[in-house]
């Protein structure tokens, strides 16, 4: 059994300088935000780290913090090594010997696709929960990972960067605004496994599929970049049509980063208002250097 209580991964505020009302009450509410229950307050981001596994009786009671979760897939009754009844009165000798038969009967009838399914399908929508991905992005997503564990392409891999490179493919067939940079973040791991997965994802299951790897393209990002720096709608729209003249005028995009050009036509487009941002600003949105920032911007002056 593995019941473990949440560790804290990361926090972006101090609680010592916390003065949000009278009485605060923070709370984590269910996308992954530590807020105020009493007056709303949002306090930033509060990720759940690997849980510890439980091995004794006081332990699994210890660092449990919810009932036993239902899973979304597979068969709903699930036979565990319990020793109390529905009733919570204590089972005697011959029938906490016959559920133990019982439950090592029905581990053996479920095979390894529907084990890796039930491990799968929860951190899936858990990741989907925080980065707020609509529900149809979601299920492209996975359907590609099942079609990850027919061909069995997690075998002596991680279940988890095949999770989350399922769902950036999903997000790149569907054009959302979300970065790789992102979603790893989120899901705290390595950069470099996530881009593993994610090969072997375009190589061997999208020709099965008969999905396409899109491009992302720059324009959304622009509005996904605007909001995130708080700039007004007139401004975005301006820096939007820019980057649209600045391409149909001969501005080639094959081989730049969108998130390049996208920086680089709000930047341009905020620089003579009094939204004005700094290059640092707009390249730590971005996830872009500033030499890069730079560099876009006079190509896409130099087309205009």
């Amino acid at each position: 059994m593995n019941m473990a209580i949440p560790t804290i991964y990361e926090k972006d505020y101090d609680e010592s300088e916390v003065q949000c009302c009278n009485s605060p009450d923070i709370i984590v509410n269910s996308e992954g935000m530590r807020v105020c229950a009493s007056c709303g307050l949002v306090l930033g981001r509060a990720y759940v780290s690997h849980e510890k596994r439980a091995y004794t009786a006081d332990e699994v009671k210890n660092r449990r913090r919810t009932e036993p979760r239902w899973r979304n897939y597979g068969p709903r009754t699930i036979i565990g090594i319990n020793s109390p009844d529905a009733k919570g009165q204590s089972l005697h000798g011959k029938r906490q010997a016959m559920f133990n038969r019982l439950s090592k009967i029905q581990g053996s009838l479920v095979n390894s696709l529907e084990r890796n399914f039930w491990e799968a399908r929860p951190k899936l929508n858990q990741l989907a929960r925080k980065l707020t991905i609509p529900e149809h992005i979601v299920e492209t997503a996975w359907k590609i990972y099942s079609e990850v564990a027919k061909q069995k392409l997690t075998m002596g891999r991680s279940i988890d960067s095949f999770v989350t490179a399922s769902v950036y493919a999903a997000i790149r067939i569907h054009n959302f605004p979300r970065l790789l940079e992102e979603i790893v973040e989120v899901a705290m791991l390595p950069l470099r496994s996530v881009h593993r997965s994610l090969g072997l994802i375009v190589r061997m299951v999208f020709p099965v599929l008969k999905m396409r790897y899109k491009p992302v393209s720059p324009e959304p990002l622009v509005f996904r970049f605007g909001n995130d720096l708080k700039l007004s709608v007139g401004v975005q729209k301006q820096a939007s049509n820019m980057l649209r003249i600045a391409l149909s005028n001969g501005l080639k995009k094959l081989g730049k980063d969108p998130k390049g050009l996208a920086a680089a036509a709000l930047y341009i487009a905020a620089k003579p208002t009094p939204e004005r941002k700094t290059q640092t600003e707009i390249a730590d949105v971005a996830h872009v250097t500033e030499v890069t920032l730079r560099t876009r911007a006079k190509q896409i002056k130099s087309n205009m």
